[in-house]
């Protein structure tokens, strides 16, 4: 790979993807509409252009030619049609990144539990549907385009010091506080993968043969008491935590059952992933220091 445009790499992950790019010697041009800067200074490209907008994206790439575009913010099969039809001509390989949320609840879920190749396609906006029925159809209209390389990277929820979704710091914020925690299900396991993997695993894959989807997260999971019980470590304070589940306290890790995927096929390819408890305390740590 020697070229690569990032739809959305200005924050949290995706500016890990662009750094992990930019490791590797990449040529590396960001597409955003503006709104968010431009943190790579003159490291990278950048262009202005709406992602949603086919008329914006096809001018703002027009006369380029990228070995490989990652599209960080596609969450329907609109937007996949979107960019298909804007740049279909000037890429080579197109890495998409879905979600842990085309699967239902389930332990050490595979590829295979969800089949883009065969799901209906709709052709929806994504207000239209839910987080997960958008990245299905987006999965789904993202393989209907023969003659296109494609990959599409599953992800759990995402960790890092810098996660705007501060999903992880609510729990620690609450503990602090003495605040309850709304969780209907305290023994139910999550996977995670942290912000500089997941940036660096998608920069991976774009150099890989490989087509098709294939999950990401690292190795390990852990029960959601657990996590809790790690936090209660770090703080020295008790949890509280609640079946009555309210707007207030519920947490944004509060599912219903276990949740966790099997990252074997992308293990099977060469990649190493990290160990969840090897970088999870160190990043409690980092919050309970900024809070």
């Amino acid at each position: 790979m020697k070229t690569a445009l990032v739809l959305g790499g200005t924050r949290f992950f995706g500016k890990e993807l662009v750094r992990s790019l930019l490791s590797r010697g990449v040529d590396v041009t960001v597409a955003t509409r503006g709104k968010s800067g431009n943190p790579f200074g003159e490291e990278v490209k950048q262009l202005i252009a709406d992602r949603y907008d086919i008329d914006s994206l096809k001018t703002a790439c027009g006369g380029f030619h990228f070995d490989v575009v990652y599209d960080q913010i596609g969450y329907s099969s609109e937007d996949i049609n979107i960019a298909y039809e804007a740049l279909k001509d000037q890429v080579g390989k197109y890495v998409f990144t879905s979600t842990m949320s085309v699967y239902e609840y389930g332990n050490l879920l595979n590829e295979e539990e969800f089949n883009p190749f065969t799901y209906p396609l709709q052709i929806v906006k994504s207000q239209e549907v839910s987080y997960g029925e958008g990245k299905k159809l987006a999965e789904t209209a993202l393989f209907s385009k023969t003659g296109l390389p494609a990959v599409s990277v599953r992800i759990p929820i995402v960790l890092g010091e810098e996660d705007y979704t501060e999903r992880l710091l609510f729990h620690v914020k609450k503990i602090k506080n003495g605040e309850d925690i709304g969780m209907p299900n305290p023994e139910a396991r999550l996977n995670f993968i942290s912000a500089s993997e997941a940036g660096e695993f998608l920069a991976w894959i774009g150099t890989q043969d490989f087509t098709g989807p294939v999950n990401a997260c690292a190795n390990g999971d852990i029960q959601l008491s657990e996590l809790i019980n790690l936090i209660e470590s770090k703080l020295e304070k008790s949890a509280i935590l609640t079946t009555d589940i309210t707007d207030e306290n519920r947490s944004p890790y509060g599912i219903k059952e276990t949740w966790t995927m099997d990252n074997s096929k992308a293990k099977n390819l060469g990649y190493e992933f990290s160990n969840l408890k090897d970088w999870l305390p160190g990043l409690i740590d980092y919050y309970n220091e900024i809070i």
